[in-house]
């Protein structure tokens, strides 16, 4: 326990444990939108975490990470006003975004870890009572601007998973596996980083993602000695779905031969004779004439052409639609 506390006090990290927080009133909570009740719960049930730095004891840290003091757009609301910013509006345009700076990143990280501070500090304050209705805004508005600064750094330095993924030689694991547990491991190191120290983010976080690399390479060779055949998605599927087609087309052709045996349709004999010899129904599965035949070798047997063959053919299967329909989909 002691190694742990030291551990921690070495990062300059803080987590704070789980007190016994009290959510707010119902009727508060239900004045609230689905998307406010979902980070109310997440910030009352999540352990509050973020890596401490000395300026934030400063009085004007604040103003010099967000300008103006935080105050919301207006006394109901969940939100503060914010100003606008050349990073965050090119990260919610969709804009590429160039490499940042040390200062511009080092600014993202501490106003990143200064608002989970502010969270940290409210649900402090609120420990063994109830939330009061203007303290469930605040802190639901510290939650938005966290959820808010953790978007815009995960945007901006994505792409070192892709470029420490292109760099590694691992042509034996699936590259979508890899880019999935590097992104992973670059969540989790912007929630650990800690700017004070000087580094750039890329030097801490490349060997997280180089280290989730490993792990899937370890994760990939155990299965290869338990499962040496490779893996086959098919194979895991529910065949239900065809099963149940191919069962419902084998009854629909066994009506459909009913129809034309007993001609239910009432076709006549040039029509019968057109269809029987178009789908080749009724012909052996052996032999040499067992194909269906083509509109003009219709013509020729029945001494038409080829287009009153279409002609036939369509008018009969329109009678054979209406007779399936009534006696048989209809019951």
């Amino acid at each position: 326990m002691a190694a742990m506390v030291l551990e921690a006090a070495t990062k300059k990290t803080v987590v704070n444990a789980l007190p016994a927080r009290k959510p707010p009133r119902d009727s508060l909570v239900r004045s609230l939108s689905p998307e406010d009740q979902v980070l109310l719960t997440r910030l009352l049930t999540e352990p509050a975490f973020f890596v401490d730095h000395p300026d934030f004891k400063k009085a004007k840290t604040e103003k010099g990470l967000f300008g103006d003091p935080a105050e919301l757009i207006h006394r109901y609301a969940t939100r503060f006003a914010e100003e606008p910013d050349e990073i965050s509006d090119a990260v919610s345009a969709g804009e590429r975004l160039p490499a940042l700076t040390h200062e511009k990143e080092k600014h993202l990280f501490m106003r990143f870890n200064f608002v989970r501070r502010e969270v940290s500090k409210i649900l402090e304050g609120c420990t063994n009572k109830p939330l009061s209705a203007a303290t469930s805004r605040r802190l639901l508005a510290w939650g938005y601007r966290v959820l808010a600064t953790r978007g815009i750094i995960v945007r901006v330095t994505l792409p070192l998973v892709l470029a420490m993924a292109k760099r590694t030689r691992l042509t034996h694991i699936d590259f979508n596996e890899m880019i999935s547990e590097g992104n992973m491991a670059l969540l989790r190191s912007v929630e650990k980083f800690d700017c004070g120290r000087g580094f750039k983010f890329s030097t801490y976080s490349c060997r997280a993602i180089l280290k989730s690399f490993s792990r899937v390479a370890m994760r990939a060779s155990r299965y290869r000695g338990r499962f040496p055949t490779e893996f086959d998605p098919t194979m895991e599927r529910s065949d239900y779905a065809e099963t149940k087609r191919a069962g419902v087309k084998a009854d629909c052709v066994d009506e459909l031969k009913d129809i034309l045996v007993a001609n239910v349709a009432e076709l006549s004999t040039v029509e019968r004779t057109v269809i029987n010899e178009r789908f080749a129904i009724g012909k052996p599965d052996f032999g040499d004439d067992t194909s269906p035949k083509t509109l003009e070798q219709v013509g020729h047997l029945i001494g038409v052409t080829k287009e009153r063959v279409r002609q036939i053919q369509n008018k009969a299967l329109k009678k054979i639609r209406l007779a399936l329909e009534e006696q048989y989909l209809a019951a």
